[in-house]
């Protein structure tokens, strides 16, 4: 009966998932040295004003969740413990993966144009 405890604590482990994914992201193009036109307030983060893009499965760049099987396969995500259930969802709750391109015209794709 704690069903608003659960949904903040949910709330929060999920944007802290993202939040992680985007500074290994950032952590990335700094390594590779493409970093140095990375926006410097948040809000050209949120528009993707950098090098490179990060697709997550599942989502309209990349939809077909049974390809986490193929990223399953290349990383053996059980050695740390992640395991892909038959949905082909990642265990524990809140684990990610993505794939993460840096070509200068890696983009997000909708309607106007880059997002």
């Amino acid at each position: 009966n704690a069903y608003r405890d659960y949904l903040e604590l949910h709330g929060l482990s999920v944007q802290l998932a993202e939040a992680l994914a985007e500074y290994w992201h950032a952590r990335v193009r700094s390594e590779l040295g493409i970093s140095g036109s990375d926006p410097d307030r948040l809000d050209g983060v949120f528009r993707t004003e950098y090098q490179g893009c990060r697709y997550s499965l599942g989502y309209p760049a990349c939809p077909d969740l049974e390809d986490r099987a193929k990223i399953v396969r290349l990383l053996e995500p059980e050695r740390i413990g992640v395991h892909l259930s038959e949905e082909f969802q990642l265990h524990p709750e809140q684990s990610t993966d993505a794939i993460v391109l840096h070509h200068p015209q890696a983009s997000y794709f909708n309607a106007g144009g880059r997002t």
